[in-house]
């Protein structure tokens, strides 16, 4: 080979190793959502679960070990929510993978004061995985991303840094209208189906009074409902919230025999018309809450 080609061999190698993204494959559209925003152009992100379906529950696929294989980076809730994705990660055989527990330095809700049995239902030892839905752990996922991302590309650092300084602003200008949106939201009383919403309750001011699954993970029974039929009517309650992924039937029992109306919230973006990214899903979350 004469010295011309190898010096094109050589430009294009340097060229596609540039051109190399970092590889994230996350457990959801809310971790991709915010990976996205720290590691900007650098990076491609990939969530395994999708914005309208459970995450607590991912079957194990063949195709979503061989993504994780590629990965340079893998984003968990942690929390034991996302516990399906360990053998996802064994199976994947990367050895070179570099995981991040994004509940870390997280204030976690809900840690159980007893011992966790199975007649509890799905009750988290460690406590209510459902953090993402209180913004204020936003800027904490991306710190735990950042982390992550100068491990694996710390030539890369410093705009990571700027990117997540950039998310932090967009933060804090977007608390700031949510808080007007929630103003006239402050003390709602709701029943949801499942207890996905501390986080968001806790941020927004708004009570949640019960559930309509009996214990967590359980299906309604008739007993459980006609007790928070008789919960919602005393507390003349508005609303019943259910996630997307749930069945509708108990919710509109309720709904039909309360007046209260039956709300369809979205607890990850993408699942539901207009909660695009991470912010936006706080916006799609209040306004229809607040029936706009």
């Amino acid at each position: 080979m004469s010295k011309y080609l190898v010096s094109i061999a050589f430009v294009l190698l340097l060229s596609t190793v540039a051109l190399a993204k970092v590889a994230i494959v996350t457990s959801t559209t809310d971790l991709r959502s915010i990976a996205e925003m720290i590691g900007g152009d650098l990076v491609t992100v990939e969530s395994l679960n999708k914005g309208a379906s459970n995450p607590h529950s991912v079957e194990t696929l063949p195709s979503y070990m061989f993504k994780v294989s590629k990965a340079n980076l893998y984003c968990k809730i942690g929390l034991d929510l996302d516990s399906w994705a360990a053998p996802i990660i064994d199976g994947s055989r990367n050895g070179k993978l570099v995981v991040v527990d994004c509940s870390q330095n997280v204030p976690v809700l809900g840690k159980p004061t007893q011992k966790v049995d199975a007649s509890m239902g799905d009750v988290h030892p460690l406590g209510n995985p459902h953090y993402w839905l209180d913004p204020n752990n936003g800027l904490i996922i991306a710190d735990n991303i950042l982390d992550g991302l100068i491990t694996v590309d710390p030539a890369n650092a410093e705009t990571y840094r700027k990117n997540r300084d950039a998310f932090a602003t967009k933060l804090s200008e977007k608390l700031t209208e949510w808080k007007g949106l929630a103003a006239k939201l402050q003390g709602t009383e709701i029943v949801t189906y499942h207890d996905s919403w501390p986080y968001f309750a806790n941020a927004f001011g708004i009570k949640v009074d019960g559930f309509v699954e009996p214990r967590p993970g359980i299906e309604p029974t008739p007993s459980h409902t006609a007790e928070i039929i008789e919960l919602v009517k005393k507390r003349q309650i508005k609303m019943i919230c259910i996630e997307p992924y749930f069945s509708d039937r108990a919710p509109k029992t309720i709904a039909r025999e309360t007046g209260a109306q039956v709300v369809v919230l979205p607890p990850s973006v993408g699942g539901a018309p207009g909660a695009n990214d991470y912010l936006s899903l706080f916006d799609t979350i209040l306004k229809t809450l607040a029936g706009d």
